[in-house]
């Protein structure tokens, strides 16, 4: 989400969006632009990642986690589970990013991997949890994925992580710390409202204030959220809000607002992806799931991106 200063009257000079923050002129542009960092490549060709051949038009898979658990169950993959998604992830060619890298075309990808958005939403306790003796706990999601990582160091862990106001992910005293691990990794945090009522049953008074005060909470915890994953997958009965809200004096407005599912998203090149729409993959063994939608997308229906 982006905001800019206190709204003026109407015979103000109208906003821009630039660099994913409305701005007045451009003396304020500049002061609030926040780019995404360029992508250097080495000059020397590295080896591909799999013999597939470039397809910059393929779907994107957009995964969607919430809990993790020793059993499977609603909205719980078990642990092993999660083992598994990440070695058959690896396996594929699949190599992580971000949905801000993803929706602006910016993946930093090797030749012949396939981009995957791993998302996770609610920022439960079993996302990222830290032990006493301040270690990551082996069990909790950052934990099983920081262990792969440590084995292949070309999947580490760089997911969007929609949050709440709940720590997040518990343990509140030790929250800066798990977040400051999060962007060391690479990873990116988004909104997911204040309290995770459905938008659709609130006045647009409310739903500025969920929106708004979510960007402001994540903005003193020292990120820029341009990304919001809407509480279960139900728009504000006025969408125009998720784009420009004014709360406070001031006005916002995301830039990459994604769905509950239930299908890969087209590629960031593609003229069918709609930014504020952007679907995702539920990550269980169903129909439609991540295991049937990676099963698919092997046999090319739908093929996959595949850095040329």
């Amino acid at each position: 989400m982006s905001r800019v200063g206190p709204v003026f009257g109407a015979g103000a000079v109208a906003a821009l969006l630039v660099g994913g923050v409305f701005v007045l002129d451009s003396a304020e542009a500049k002061s609030r632009q926040d780019p995404l960092p360029e992508i250097r490549r080495s000059e020397a060709p590295t080896p591909r990642v799999t013999k597939r051949l470039g397809n910059r038009q393929g779907a994107v898979l957009v995964l969607m986690y919430h809990k993790i658990g020793p059993k499977e169950a609603y909205m719980v993959r078990s642990k092993a589970n999660f083992e598994k998604d990440l070695d058959r992830l690896y396996r594929l060619g699949y190599r992580p990013v971000t949905l801000e890298e993803y929706s602006q075309n910016r993946m930093p990808l090797p030749r012949g991997a396939s981009p995957v958005v791993l998302t996770f939403d609610d920022s439960d306790p079993t996302q990222f949890r830290l032990k006493p003796d301040g270690s990551i706990d082996p069990n909790c999601f950052v934990g099983v994925w920081a262990k792969f990582a440590k084995k292949y160091p070309d999947f580490p862990v760089k997911g969007t992580f929609f949050i709440l106001p709940n720590g997040p992910f518990g343990q509140s005293k030790l929250a800066a710390k798990k977040l400051e691990m999060l962007r060391g990794w690479g990873s990116e945090i988004g909104s997911h409202t204040m309290t995770h009522t459905a938008l659709n049953t609130l006045t647009d008074a409310k739903v500025s204030w969920e929106l708004g005060a979510s960007y402001e909470y994540i903005a003193k915890l020292g990120f820029t959220a341009r990304s919001f994953a809407t509480p279960y997958g139900i728009a504000p009965k006025n969408r125009t809000l998720l784009k420009r809200a004014t709360w406070n004096g001031r006005t916002y407005g995301y830039e990459n607002i994604v769905l509950a599912g239930s299908s890969p998203a087209p590629s960031p090149l593609s003229r069918k992806l709609d930014r504020t729409r952007i679907p995702r993959v539920k990550a269980y063994g169903g129909e439609l799931g991540i295991n049937d939608w990676l099963t698919k997308m092997k046999q090319g229906k739908p093929k996959p991106y595949v850095q040329p």
